[in-house]
């Protein structure tokens, strides 16, 4: 009887949250002892906080510069000085990590206590776009510490294969989560009356090809002529006709999520002279490729390298990055010379 009034009231009783999802993929693997789980549940905790005081900031005057640089010489908003310290407080009292890199903090904190993991995080990344209300994320990726270790810079500087989730978090007029254990991407969206994260788009892979390419044009003058030729190409006629079309956010959340649902390719290049990129590695670069390739992308750096398979020198190390559909970015590596 229940379940036709509910039909007929078209509810969905049997929603799948994200405990519920962590639960269950958990239940997969009986050498499991559920810290992973409880580390997810923290930080599903710290995306609905800063979630919230995102969609309030305006009317609390949290918008503008809060006085202080980050640790990369950014001058740091007001949102990502809380969103930095939710994220802080979130992971301490987990009990479940050692180790937090932030890009708002100059060296890594090491927590006291027995946590297993190691988080790198870009609480909010893109607040630039704030005051404008385009869309903003919490990039992050953990890895489990090294045997033996009782927490050290070591535990981080490591390739991005090692990672062992990763994920981002988007923020709008709803809060999408996009994350990866390493079998597969799920999306998440945030019921803001329920409180809950709802999986609404499981399974996700990205198309193999799509005409869409996502870079700051304005940067040109500084790439290396092979990136300028792949560009030229691209706003050519292609065998349908048409050329590519240009979409750029300027928010990397943004533009990655699109990317990952629609297709095509976004890149960063480095600066040609310089050979700096201007994403991090460890909690830009690193998240963001290990999900593309988790949706059966590819993500590689300027030479056409794997760049999970590089290994950071540095907690703020920078890169040049190329991700997106797998037929896209193999067209890219074909004008690398």
């Amino acid at each position: 009887m229940s379940d036709s009034v509910s039909k007929q009231m078209n509810v969905d009783t049997d929603i799948i949250t994200l405990s519920r999802f962590i639960i269950q993929e958990q239940q997969k693997h009986q050498e499991a002892t559920g810290e992973l789980s409880l580390l997810l549940n923290a930080l599903q905790f710290a995306f609905k906080f800063i979630a919230h005081n995102i969609r309030r900031a305006e009317l609390i005057n949290l918008i503008g510069v809060s006085g202080t640089a980050n640790s990369t010489g950014d001058v740091q908003k007001k949102l990502d000085v809380i969103g930095d310290e939710i994220f802080i407080n979130a992971m301490k009292s987990s009990g479940q990590v050692k180790i937090l890199v932030s890009e708002e903090q100059e060296d890594l904190i090491v927590f006291e206590g027995g946590g297993k993991y190691a988080v790198c995080t870009d609480p909010i990344d893109g607040s630039s776009n704030i005051d404008a209300g385009v869309s903003v994320g919490t990039i992050f990726g953990i890895y489990k510490l090294q045997q033996d270790s009782n927490g050290s810079i070591k535990d981080v500087l490591r390739p991005g294969t090692e990672m062992i989730a990763a994920g981002y978090t988007m923020y709008g007029a709803s809060a999408h989560l996009v994350l990866t254990t390493g079998n597969g991407v799920d999306g998440f969206t945030l019921d803001a009356q329920l409180g809950e994260f709802i999986l609404t788009q499981p399974n996700l892979r990205i198309p193999e090809f799509r005409s869409i390419y996502s870079m700051n044009e304005g940067n040109s003058l500084y790439w290396p002529e092979y990136v300028k030729d792949y560009i030229k190409d691209l706003k050519e006629l292609q065998s349908n006709g048409k050329p590519y079309s240009a979409r750029y956010v300027g928010s990397m959340v943004a533009d990655i999520h699109r990317t990952l649902l629609y297709g095509g390719i976004f890149a960063y290049p480095a600066d040609s002279k310089s050979k700096n990129g201007k994403l991090r590695v460890l909690y830009e670069c690193f998240p963001m490729a290990m999900l593309m390739e988790q949706a059966g992308g590819l993500a590689v750096n300027d030479k056409g390298e794997r760049i999970l398979e590089k290994v950071p020198k540095g907690i703020h190390d920078k890169s040049g990055i190329w991700l997106g559909s797998k037929g896209e970015i193999e067209k890219f590596k074909s004008y690398i010379k």
